[in-house]
């Protein structure tokens, strides 16, 4: 029996990617112009980054617990097995919702093969989780091999990114108006990660010159094994420097798959325009 992967709009995959592995995307919600939109179906990233330019503030919601309850219910009714690999719990509460959820569809059907898993990633590091346990699903993989392939690539997959404006992650709560306000005052680029889930500035970088190459020593500090795996590079509407980037990574490395896709609208309506981020597993699966 087929393994069927659903994931959530926050893992900013093209759909080109949700057809070709067959992935179920659930999507976010946007509030943009007193408007709600389904994330990556109604709206657009680009639409998101407009906006914000304008000096709008679009807000972001979570998966409902209607729209997760009905999904498991459709799947335990016809026994398919099925893994929810979700966005960050800590940045987000839809992984919450979906296990409460999963226990109400349980309690009706107690033997319903529904599997939710927390993968304490974002954006496109949170995609290649979802791409790596959705190949090993297509080439029929047993449900335990996919979840223990994807807690490993989960627990491994490095997020360094940096973002061209600290306001947008100030308005979200993310960073205090003090570093904000210097950061934009001395054009001091910040570098942040993501640790266990959690979204934890690291450093800050004056200029943008030198904000790559920094971002590529912390590369080589904390990874591995780069010509063995995928690295992903997501952009807030910039795909210019993520090309950049990924040059200058291929020069380095000698990387030869990297996969660019823009930061979708839920994680761009906190993160902002021009921001670039870099993903990669600190030491890839055997």
């Amino acid at each position: 029996m087929n393994v069927k992967i659903l994931a959530d709009s926050a893992c900013d995959l093209s759909e080109s990617y949700y057809n070709e592995y067959n992935i179920e995307m659930v999507p976010l919600t946007v509030h943009l112009d007193e408007k709600e939109y389904a994330d990556g179906i109604e709206i657009q990233p680009k639409t998101v980054y407009e906006a914000m330019r304008n000096g709008k503030g679009p807000k972001t919601s979570q998966v409902t617990p209607q729209a997760f309850k009905t999904i498991f219910t459709s799947y335990a009714e016809s026994n398919q097995a099925i893994i929810y690999l979700a966005f960050s719990s800590e940045l987000s509460g839809t992984y919450q919702t979906a296990k409460m959820m999963e226990q109400e569809v349980k309690e009706t059907y107690p033997n319903a093969p529904i599997h939710v898993i927390d993968t304490k990633c974002a954006s496109i590091g949170y995609g290649l989780v979802v791409l790596n346990a959705a190949k090993k699903a297509k080439n029929g993989a047993t449900i335990e091999d996919i979840i223990n392939s994807a807690a490993y690539d989960s627990t491994h997959m490095e997020h360094i990114f940096t973002v061209d404006d600290l306001e947008y992650l100030y308005r979200g709560g993310r960073v205090s108006k003090t570093a904000a306000f210097v950061g934009s005052l001395l054009k001091i680029k910040p570098i942040l990660h993501v640790d266990n889930g959690k979204l934890v500035p690291l450093e800050k970088i004056r200029g943008s010159k030198r904000l790559f190459q920094r971002m590529l020593e912390i590369m080589e500090e904390r990874g591995t094994g780069f010509t063995n795996q995928t690295i992903g590079i997501s952009h807030g509407d910039d795909l210019e420097r993520a090309e950049q980037l990924a040059e200058m990574i291929k020069e380095k490395f000698g990387v030869e798959d990297i996969l660019i896709e823009m930061v979708g609208a839920v994680i761009g309506a906190h993160a902002g325009p021009g921001t670039i981020a870099l993903f990669f597993l600190d030491k890839p699966a055997d």
